[in-house]
């Protein structure tokens, strides 16, 4: 009878601990609910998400053990709630932008994960060291986010990773490694892929990172900043097909036995650091796509392995410093599509008539020392020879004598023999001439074999085989379509998708989770062509409104539903006397936010209270939380106005506080005069405050954080922003646009006062913010011309009528901005070792030379000389900024205009300057920096005595 009692009370217990286990999970997901927007509907139909059939929620026996949620527009962050959900095998939410916050380390409960997928998400933070503890995860995808601080060494600890990309984020720091305490990368012995690209991943690459028991096939650095050379182990790790670590800053020999790496399809090199010899890789049989680059190798002849590798499409090897006479056998090789070994030193006879490849489509030797060409009769190749002895002979009109048109490469999937309806708003007519809402976003190719972008033949295959994929996994897809091939600045392949739905004008939920699941879990694999991708899709906003039948809670829901309900009576009493308390401080910050300068004194100095037009007032707990209590962590800058503070709001987005030293009447001028002005105006070239904190004796002003710093640390390359002639003309331009906004449009107009490039902001995509308004003067109707005040500014910017005068003008604003247009081109500070900008370059200039003879002025990185069009008159419009009379320089409405111009000759479409096709166009190459918004110059001045020996004249 003892035993039956025993039994049964097992039984019992195991009954009420699986019941608790499943109130665990659907707790959790209610909570992902709460915490989300834009769930999808069916979510909405009952508390039991798996007798429920919740969209994206897979079950078994009752518990949660996938959530599979891409490209749902879900907003809010991952709360700790998920590291209930002890069960969960595979976590995907990408494709979901206004996801956003800190990664919780609540996720390494989560024992059972296999895959982690948030790709193309707006997480931030660190990636916390509990991700360590995912001892059965094999896919461990965070890339493209927001990602900061350094690679968690715990990561060393997944044993069964297989694919770890932490692509595309703002990690830093070195790459770990094992050291007998502490675990590290190298301790991935059965990864096959490390994609840690396009970070800030600083320090040597480790020689204890490789080792020959690794089964590595993808080793992608590109794009960061480390240091050092190439450790030898590298050559150990024989399986390796991809190697990419270009655009670092690597130096030293490439190890000798780099050609052990018979297996490797790809290797980029280029941008980087490296010298001595160029590398001998012969043996590498099976290498289609080879880039050295931009390195400084010892001066050498051709290297004989030019010749031997047979399976080569592509050959990039510019600016290494190689010389001697190309052997003819190099075009034979039968794939050879591209060569580009410009700038150089090859010399002699360029000999292409010996059986050269049909594939060859460009052949780049430009700036070399070539003085003669054959090539096979009949034969044409794109071909150039410019600034080489045979095109420096008069009266020389060979096309290779000229620089080719650019002209983009075009594919799009063909019709399948149909003619194209007109569709509606929004749809698009898919190869099979139906109309529909597709399904879209961009393959993103990181080491191809070809270099041919108009090589219909693969495209098609790759649709092809996408179109099988489809068919074999059972999703409704009608057909697909590839188009626009480009190459980005990081040379990856960039192809968009569109994918269009079946039976229907547009997907369901279901179908859209199946699509997005396949591309962002790699279950799509491509073949050799393309080699490994990451799919970056758009937004669709075409979801029906619900996407399958409503479904009532089922007897689990009950139960779980009658638990709950118990535990309510407790927790009543503990939540009433919780509202209380909060009612409490929400009347105090409801009073907080009504009146916000209740405290505000009049007396101290600051004047008046601000009178503000649509800033949001904060209180300190608030900032104070977003900062994480203002921790030293955070602490990115100090100034004259005291502390600068990055921090993070509860909807994701990154911002900057200027936190004033508590009693300083400078900062309450300046923060007064900041908030006025700066409430007001509104446009994208003008750095946008987005509250302030008058609160408990502080005072604060909330901005937009800009990630890219001043344009003073580019131009001086503590940034790492690598800027061309191109770059700096679309900078010029746009902070001359929000200068002109502040004169013309803003009401009242604004006189900046102190324009400078400490004051010159470049955001993600290098469009500049005029900043700092601390020193800003309003025109009143009563003194619409000028302002009498004590002269304050920067110096080497200040303009010296208004020192005179101490009568400021909007001309004031011009001759600043002006001593800007020639810093950008001279790269140097407008006072220097006694210097004056504005003089040099009036001594140095003779306007009877090309680019007025400015060759010892220019910053070397602006670019070579025939880039640089625009360039005079750049250089005339600066010096009419600089005259020493206002009634001499343009307003800079007028300024505004020849830049536009001078964009327009340049090659540019002055309109697109601040467009998402110049989103990544620089190079990051230097290391951290300090952030923009303190006002930190060694030169500021406020009045008083101004030394002779330092006025502009």
């Amino acid at each position: 009878m003892g035993a039956r009692i025993g039994q049964l009370l097992v039984i019992i217990f195991i009954q009420i601990w699986i019941t608790t286990a499943q109130n665990r999970d659907s707790v959790s997901l209610l909570a992902l609910k709460d915490d989300w927007q834009n769930t999808p509907p069916n979510w909405d139909d009952g508390s039991d998400p798996c007798g429920g059939g919740w969209d994206g929620i897979t079950c078994t026996n009752d518990r949660v053990t996938s959530i599979t949620l891409a490209s749902m527009k879900l907003t809010g962050g991952l709360p700790g709630d998920i590291g209930e959900l002890s069960e969960l095998q595979i976590l995907d939410l990408s494709y979901n932008k206004g996801l956003t916050g800190s990664l919780t380390a609540e996720i390494g409960k989560l024992r059972k994960l296999t895959n982690l997928i948030l790709v193309g998400c707006s997480f931030n933070g660190p990636i916390p060291e509990s991700i360590g503890n995912l001892e059965r995860l094999t896919i461990l995808s965070l890339n493209s986010n927001r990602f900061t601080g350094r690679i968690p060494a715990s990561i060393g600890n997944l044993k069964n990773l297989y694919w770890l990309d932490l692509t595309q984020n703002q990690l830093t720091g070195s790459i770990p490694v094992s050291n007998g305490r502490t675990p590290g990368l190298d301790m991935l012995t059965r990864a096959k892929h490390f994609h840690l690209g396009d970070n800030q991943l600083s320090g040597d690459i480790p020689p204890r990172l490789f080792s020959s028991n690794m089964i590595l096939i993808h080793l992608l650095f590109e794009n960061n900043q480390l240091t050092g050379s190439i450790p030898p182990t590298l050559g150990l790790v024989k399986s390796l097909e991809v190697v990419r670590l270009d655009r670092n800053s690597l130096s030293g020999d490439v190890p000798l036995n780099i050609n052990n790496l018979t297996n490797v399809n790809e290797m980029y090199l280029s941008n980087n650091k490296l010298t001595g010899p160029v590398p001998n890789l012969t043996g590498m049989q099976t290498l289609n796509y080879l880039d050295l680059s931009n390195n400084t190798f010892d001066q050498s002849t051709v290297p004989s392995w030019f010749s031997t590798l047979q399976s080569l499409t592509t050959l990039k090897m510019h600016s290494t410093n190689i010389g001697g006479e190309l052997p003819a056998a190099l075009f034979s090789i039968p794939s050879l599509q591209n060569v580009d070994l410009s700038n150089n030193r090859l010399n002699g006879t360029l000999d292409i008539s010996s059986n050269p490849s049909n594939q060859l489509q460009l052949v780049n030797l430009r700036s070399n020392q070539i003085v003669d060409f054959t090539q096979r009769r009949g034969y044409s190749i794109g071909l150039i020879l410019v600034e080489n002895p045979i095109c420096m002979e008069s009266e020389v009109t060979d096309g290779y004598c000229s620089l080719p048109t650019k002209t983009n490469a075009s594919y799009s999937t063909p019709l399948n023999n149909c003619t194209p309806p007109s569709c509606g708003s929004g749809q698009v007519s898919s190869p099979n001439c139906k109309c529909a809402y597709p399904y879209m976003g961009s393959f993103f190719f990181k080491a191809p074999s070809f270099s041919d972008l108009g090589n219909s033949t693969v495209y098609n295959s790759l649709r092809d085989l996408l179109m099988s994929f489809f068919r074999q996994v059972q999703l409704p897809v009608d057909s697909v379509s590839l188009k626009n091939p480009s190459r980005n600045l990081n040379d990856y392949l960039v192809l968009n998708l569109e994918v269009f739905p079946s039976g229907e004008v547009n997907f369901n939920r279901t179908g859209i989770l199946g699509v997005g699941f396949a591309l962002s879990n790699q279950t799509f694999k491509t073949k050799k062509d393309f080699n490994t991708y990451v799919f970056i899709a758009e937004n669709y906003d075409f979801l029906p409104g619900v996407s399958g039948p409503k479904h009532k809670s089922s007897n689990t829901g009950v139960i779980i539903g009658s638990i709950i309900g118990g535990c309510v009576l407790v927790i009543l009493l503990v939540l009433a006397g919780v509202y209380a308390f909060r009612q409490k401080g929400r009347a105090e910050r409801a009073t907080q936010q009504t009146s916000p300068f209740a405290l505000w004194d009049p007396t101290s100095g600051s004047g008046g209270v601000p009178q503000l037009k649509g800033a949001r007032s904060f209180t300190f707990e608030e900032l104070n939380k977003y900062t994480n209590n203002f921790s030293e962590t955070n602490n990115i800058g100090t100034g004259g106005y005291g502390m600068v503070y990055r921090g993070s709001l509860p909807n994701g987005q990154l911002i900057a506080i200027k936190r004033a030293q508590q009693g300083s009447t400078q900062g309450g001028l300046e923060f007064k005069t900041e908030i006025e002005l700066l409430s007001r105006v509104h446009h994208k070239n003008v750095v946008g405050l987005i509250g302030f904190c008058f609160d408990q004796g502080e005072q604060m002003l909330v901005y937009e954080y800009i990630v890219n710093g001043t344009l003073k640390d580019s131009l001086l390359g503590r940034s790492g922003i690598r800027l061309d002639w191109m770059r700096r003309l679309k900078i010029a331009l746009g902070a001359a646009r929000g200068l002109q906004y502040l004169h013309d449009l803003a009401d009242p107009p604004i006189i900046h006062r102190d324009i400078k490039t400490n004051n010159i902001l470049l955001d993600a995509r290098l469009v500049a913010k005029v900043a700092d308004f601390g020193l800003s003067k309003p025109l009143s109707d009563a003194n619409r011309t000028h302002v009498t005040t004590q002269v304050k500014g920067t110096m080497g910017y200040m303009d010296p009528e208004y020192y005179m005068t101490q009568q400021l003008t909007e001309k004031s604003d011009v001759y600043s901005f002006g001593v800007v247009m020639l810093e950008l081109i001279t790269a140097r500070n407008p006072i220097e070792k006694g210097k004056y900008i504005v003089r040099e370059v009036k001594l140095a200039m003779n306007k009877s030379k090309e680019l007025y003879d400015l060759h010892e002025v220019l910053d070397p990185t602006i670019g070579l000389s025939s880039q640089l069009k625009g360039l005079e008159r750049f250089v005339d419009l600066s010096l009419r900024c600089v005259e020493e009379m206002g009634n001499q320089r343009p307003a800079m409405s007028e300024v505004v205009k020849e830049l536009e111009s001078i964009m327009e000759l340049a090659g540019l479409n002055p309109g697109t300057e601040s467009s998402s096709s110049t989103s990544a166009s620089y190079e990051r190459t230097g290391n951290d920096y300090s952030h923009p918004y303190g006002n930190d110059s060694l030169f500021a001045y406020s009045g008083g005595f101004l030394p002779e020996k330092l006025h502009p004249k």
